[in-house]
């Protein structure tokens, strides 16, 4: 229940009247109890299994992000703190090459032990380790430790996302479509009138200052501030929704390979592509209709909703098909600074055509936690915004995600642009 206003200024006056130890704290409860809540809806059946290599299973998730804590924050900083179990960094460690060897990605789904219960053991040890060092730590070391505390948190808080679209796509494989949440909603949109002219923006061209700039918590990829030239250009106020990639469909989008990357109309030939990840085409009393699968299990493609579940392969051939393309990360950063789009946060995290890779003068930290996300800037394509699943207080204006061009089991979107 939201709060009142008289509540709300009581309660930024006390936040405000809080130490940093107390902040720090109130912060890291928050997110550690955020995870158990997406997780508490599964089974510890549902938690063990991985559909894919690409997936991870959430009872993985949870103690992964916990490992964290341990590795980074725990060990270095609280003195005479034992690691809870010396088999656990390898199971849980991720790609951190610095931070010793790891269980292969693929085969994470095979590590039934420790169980639920145990991971829930090792979260509840770490947590209190945690609040004893935020308590305990000296003055002069309490900026550093709560840097950690902080990347933890938001790193916490991207696998939060992986939680939901990782098990969405596990109960996607059940021929049953179980429902993670039967009370679960699509967001609502804003639907613009007429995408073909009056909802189509111009963007200022020249210089513009892209990037993080200073204010609160960002990840390194979002550095260093720096100006970029946009073009002449217009974007589309609003998400494409799946009434449009319908008539993409009906028009023989998924049979046509002019209009698709080499890459891709070879993975459309090889999986059998004819419409987005999820769909799903049933027979009915008024013929077939397509269904797709959500949150709440299998239901009716809303035409108004945005398409969601589709790559970065699909998204280039709707743009094609449609005369446009899609913007840059750029162009897509400058006409959200400027509030010209529609939907922008909280729906579906939107392709861009922009290749993932360092801004000018982007150097990665020293140590295991510079394995962060400058190793990965090769062979991905970035996306901006956030999606439906990304926790309160995570998005923000210079964020850069990150995905394959064939992934299409992330919730993600698309909106075009075209040069003026």
């Amino acid at each position: 229940m939201p709060l009142n206003t008289a509540t709300s200024l009581q309660a930024s006056t006390e936040i405000a009247q809080e130490s940093p130890r107390q902040r720090m704290r109130a912060a890291f409860r928050a997110v550690r109890a955020e995870t158990e809540r997406r997780a508490a809806p599964l089974s510890a059946e549902d938690q063990v299994v991985q559909s894919m290599p690409d997936a991870s299973p959430t009872k993985w998730h949870r103690a992964h992000t916990t490992w964290f804590f341990e590795t980074f924050l725990l060990v270095p900083k609280l003195a005479q703190y034992a690691i809870y179990d010396e088999r656990f960094p390898f199971l849980f460690n991720s790609y951190y090459v610095a931070a010793g060897p790891r269980h292969a990605r693929p085969k994470r789904g095979l590590v039934t032990r420790p169980d639920a219960h145990e991971v829930a053991a090792y979260r509840a040890h770490v947590d209190a380790a945690v609040e004893r060092l935020i308590e305990s730590v000296p003055e002069s070391e309490l900026a550093e430790v709560a840097s950690i505390v902080e990347i933890g948190l938001h790193h916490e808080q991207q696998h939060q996302e992986l939680i939901l679209t990782d098990i969405l796509h596990m109960f996607a494989q059940n021929p049953t479509h179980p429902a993670y949440d039967a009370a679960w909603r699509f967001p609502v949109a804003k639907i613009a009138a007429d995408k073909a002219n009056a909802d189509y923006v111009s963007l200022p061209s020249g210089l513009h200052m892209i990037g993080h700039d200073g204010d609160g918590f960002s990840f390194d990829n979002e550095s260093p501030r720096h100006q970029v030239l946009v073009q002449p250009v217009k974007i589309a106020r609003a998400l494409v929704t799946n009434g449009e990639w319908l008539a993409f469909m009906q028009g023989g989008g998924y049979r046509d390979p002019a209009l698709w990357l080499s890459e891709g109309w070879a993975q459309v030939e090889a999986e059998g592509w004819d419409a987005p990840g999820n769909w799903i085409e049933q027979d009915g009393a008024h013929g077939s209709t397509w269904h797709h699968m959500t949150l709440r299990g299998l239901v009716p493609v809303d035409p108004d909703a945005p398409v969601c579940q589709v790559n970065y392969y699909e998204a280039d051939a709707f743009a094609n098909w449609s005369g446009k393309h899609l913007p840059t990360e750029f162009e897509w950063e400058v006409a959200a600074r400027a509030d010209l789009l529609d939907d922008a946060f909280g729906i579906v995290w939107q392709w861009t055509r922009s290749s993932y890779s360092p801004y000018p003068g982007f150097r990665a930290a020293p140590g295991a936690l510079g394995e962060y996300n400058g190793k990965f800037m090769i062979n991905q394509m970035v996306l901006r915004g956030s999606s439906l699943a990304t926790p309160e207080g995570h998005a923000r204006l210079s964020y850069r995600n990150f995905f394959p061009a064939h992934a299409r089991w992330q919730f993600t979107g698309l909106r075009l642009s075209d040069y003026v």
